[in-house]
């Protein structure tokens, strides 16, 4: 497991409660408590439905500002739940960041099931993909490591590669080439969540139910959110299980889906040669919701 940065700043349950009553009053006498600690932010469960959400390290201010304007409007209408932000708070004398009221998403994350329990969800994901990636606006923030074409990660995956972490690296090298010389994307950007992987997948009763975590939200080569189906298929102990109804759930939905767009996916999957050779990755993330 990657291991989590060091909070920039401390946040407890009296300091959350000094927000909310300078800014959401009428939300200040509902029960709080910590939910989690995650890799970018806190989250306290506030009441029975809601949660507020706030950053940790100033890094992550960015992705939040990024999801108080765009999630709004982005996710209106969308068949499974998200953590569109409901308040958003300002910062304060005593905080420094902006935050967020959010919705209290319950279910079980894709990461904490069995892989034949993933695979019920691989036909609600993939209409998840369809419905979101619409095309971007120009002033759609840009993700210098998501949505761009593959060549310009060249560099980055080759040093990886070769510090002597990554196992089969010469198969993992090899297979990055391949990848990486698939033609490129040549349509307008579209919407990018950009890191669907399973811990951001939440699950009820083995369908999607939400999708959590959008801070890497940004506009590019759709086939970087197909790389989700490398992540959502993977078993615990290594080997994948499951592409094939994730791949055959995406070509269903997704006109763009082919051969070109696969190769383009399969190049994007988050920490590249780590998914390549199958290894899994769970970092810990923001405790949207309950996991059992």
């Amino acid at each position: 497991m990657a291991l989590m940065p060091a909070a920039d700043l401390e946040i407890d349950v009296p300091l959350v409660r000094r927000l909310l009553a300078e800014q959401a009053p009428d939300l200040a006498g509902l029960p709080l408590r910590l939910a989690a600690n995650g890799w970018d932010n806190a989250m306290f469960r506030l009441g029975d439905d809601l949660a507020v959400r706030l950053p940790r390290r100033e890094a992550a201010v960015p992705l939040l500002r990024k999801e108080q304007r765009w999630l709004p409007e982005l996710t209106a209408g969308l068949a499974v739940a998200t953590p569109a932000p409901l308040r958003c708070g300002a910062p304060s004398s005593f905080f420094p960041w902006p935050w967020s009221v959010v919705p209290w998403i319950e279910g079980t994350t894709a990461a904490r099931v069995s892989p034949g329990q993933r695979r019920l969800a691989a036909g609600g994901l993939a209409e998840f993909v369809a419905a979101f990636q619409r095309p971007a606006p120009p002033e759609a923030p840009r993700n210098p490591v998501r949505g761009v074409p593959l060549p310009t990660r060249d560099p980055q995956v080759r040093r990886r590669l070769a510090g002597g972490l990554v196992p089969h690296a010469g198969q993992a090298g090899r297979l990055w080439r391949e990848l990486s010389a698939a033609p490129p994307w040549t349509g307008e950007p579209v919407w990018l969540h950009g890191d669907l992987h399973p811990e951001n997948l939440i699950l009820r009763e083995g369908r999607l139910a939400a999708v959590i975590d959008f801070g890497d939200l940004a506009a590019g080569d759709p086939a970087t959110d197909l790389a989700a189906a490398g992540w959502s298929s993977t078993r615990p102990g290594g080997a994948a299980s499951g592409t094939g109804s994730t791949r055959r759930a995406s070509a269903r939905r997704l006109p763009s889906t082919n051969p070109r767009g696969s190769a383009r996916g399969a190049g994007r999957c988050p920490w590249p040669p780590r998914c390549w050779t199958r290894r899994r990755i769970i970092r810990q993330s923001a405790g949207w919701g309950k996991r059992r």
